[in-house]
């Protein structure tokens, strides 16, 4: 049982590209790139600064609290002096709808906001950041509802307000239009301007440097993204922002009985993930029907919502037999500016940050094929990457930081020799901000193939133990970079949980990033 639908990499592209006029003749004309931003705060030379990193927060009100408003107020304590925040993606649970922005945005972040004081009075496509709030899509942000859903959501409105301290489900009348909500959110979104206003924008708000023309992003004046993946510098450090959800699609079963066998393991699967969905749901509904623990009824929407995301991926592995769509055009984009930045002297590092994980110990993430998608496309680049600026100073990793969400944890992985160039790299999800959080695999925190160590898990965060000792720590990073090349970087994660009635943040130790 699907309850949302995640259009085709095809028309995330294309409707994506539609938003931002995509290579429109004025842009041309103006050499504008598209794809760069310059945060003009007249700090962004410094080479000593700190950042936040947040990811799948999106929820509202739930287990009648909002954790995503507590790690909210725990960043504000705790990076009062950081430049900016970095989000790895599932800005709005569930369907990234407009109606979900004011409760599960606005008003958790509403310091953040110019006019925070009344955040009733914010509009969702009209949000203008004090600082830097740099966020990346996720698959949330991407879904649709079903119409019939959305008319079942409404009508049961009235009984689900009245639930509200036993169940909340963040859904309305309709889903996310394809990202469209995200493109008004946070895009300079550009499709809705005749000529002559497009020009007047264009010379407003895009301007020069050495490096050419792009968007400038001013806090607390214009605060917006030229598209859904984009790269900025900051203190010497490249940042690049990727949109995963449209090269997450899985390698295509191969012909013959292999793949016939793989096929038929596959719909096994998902045949036994609706039954175990559809008991979860009829254990839900009787748990409304007569109230008890809202712990345990909200452990069990999540687990239906956990089992459907489980589902999706399998359809995306049947799928990809006979529609296998790949963004090349972006992982192109990405090569060709890695290599840029490796030439440029003034560059002395690269962090990447994206949804989707290449590497994780999560329970339900580990092995899903959209995840082993993405670290093929990611090592194809990378390996393309090492062979172009061959020889690469030693000691110098090819990409200092790689961020990611999606997995319900805050989790510090570094990989081993992978055969490719992806090896011996740092890389954190940050993906337990606000949602519902899940717990690390059983088989443990490396990850084998082929009796070879890809990568170890250091240190994983997320859901622990059972009944009155059940722990959910939610998370989020401060990461310090100092000077130098490569830049050292300091990670200081940072958990807020409700444990036994009570909410407690805690630091975490900080550790650094070393190969």
């Amino acid at each position: 049982m699907q309850f949302v639908s995640d259009p085709s990499i095809a028309r995330k592209i294309q409707k994506m590209q539609a938003r931002v006029r995509w290579q429109d003749s004025l842009c041309h004309l103006r050499n504008i790139d598209q794809t760069r931003l310059i945060i003009d705060d007249g700090q962004a030379e410094d080479s000593e600064f700190s950042f936040l990193v947040v990811g799948d927060s999106g929820s509202g009100f739930h287990r009648g609290d909002s954790p995503q408003r507590r790690i909210a107020q725990s960043m504000m304590a705790e990076g009062s002096d950081c430049r900016f925040v970095l989000h790895t993606g599932d800005v709005i649970y569930l369907v990234g709808s407009s109606e979900q922005y004011f409760e599960n945005f606005i008003k958790p972040y509403r310091e953040y906001l110019v006019g925070g004081d009344r955040p009733e009075e914010i509009c969702y496509d009209r949000m203008v950041f004090k600082r830097p709030f740099l966020p990346v899509p996720g698959n949330h942000d991407y879904y649709d509802l079903p119409l019939i859903l959305g008319v079942i959501s409404q009508a049961t409105l009235p009984l689900r307000y009245l639930l509200r301290s036993q169940l909340d489900i963040d859904v309305g009348w309709h889903g996310s239009y394809s990202g469209d909500a995200y493109a008004r959110a946070f895009l300079d979104y550009l499709k809705d301007k005749n000529p002559q206003q497009l020009e007047q924008h264009l010379a407003r708000h895009y301007g020069g440097d050495q490096r050419g023309s792009c968007l400038r992003y001013q806090p607390g004046q214009f605060t917006r993204l030229p598209n859904r993946y984009y790269r900025f510098r900051y203190g010497g450090i490249d940042f690049f922002a990727l949109d995963s959800n449209t090269f997450n699609s899985p390698e295509p079963i191969p012909a013959g009985q292999s793949g016939t066998r793989r096929r038929r393991q596959l719909e096994q699967q998902r045949t036994a993930l609706e039954q175990d969905q559809l008991r979860l749901l009829g254990k839900a509904s009787r748990s409304v029907a007569t109230p008890g623990d809202r712990d345990q009824l909200h452990d069990l929407y999540a687990k239906a919502e956990q089992l459907s995301e489980q589902i999706r991926d399998i359809d995306k592995q049947l799928a990809a037999a006979t529609h296998h769509d790949v963004d090349h055009a972006q992982l192109r984009w990405l090569k060709q500016e890695l290599v840029v930045s490796w030439g440029d002297p003034d560059a002395r590092g690269r962090i990447l940050f994206f949804h989707h994980p290449p590497y994780v110990t999560e329970a339900t993430k580990w092995d899903q094929g959209q995840t082993l998608a993405i670290r093929y496309h990611l090592q194809q680049v990378f390996d393309a990457v090492d062979r172009a600026i061959a020889p690469r100073p030693q000691n110098h990793p090819l990409v200092d930081l790689v961020l990611n969400g999606h997995a319900h944890c805050l989790e510090h992985l570094q990989t081993q020799d992978t055969g490719h160039a992806d090896s011996y790299l740092n890389w954190i999800v940050c993906g337990g901000s606000g949602f519902s959080l899940r717990r690390q695999r059983p088989e443990g925190p490396a990850l084998i193939q082929d009796e070879r160590i890809l990568a170890k898990s250091l240190r994983f965060v997320g859901r622990s133990g059972h009944g009155s000792e059940k722990r959910r720590p939610y998370s989020y990073l401060r990461i310090d970079v100092a000077p130098g090349s490569p830049p050292p970087l300091t990670v200081r994660p940072f958990i807020v949980e409700l444990f036994q009635k009570q909410w407690r943040h805690e630091a975490l130790p900080p550790f650094s990033l070393t190969r």
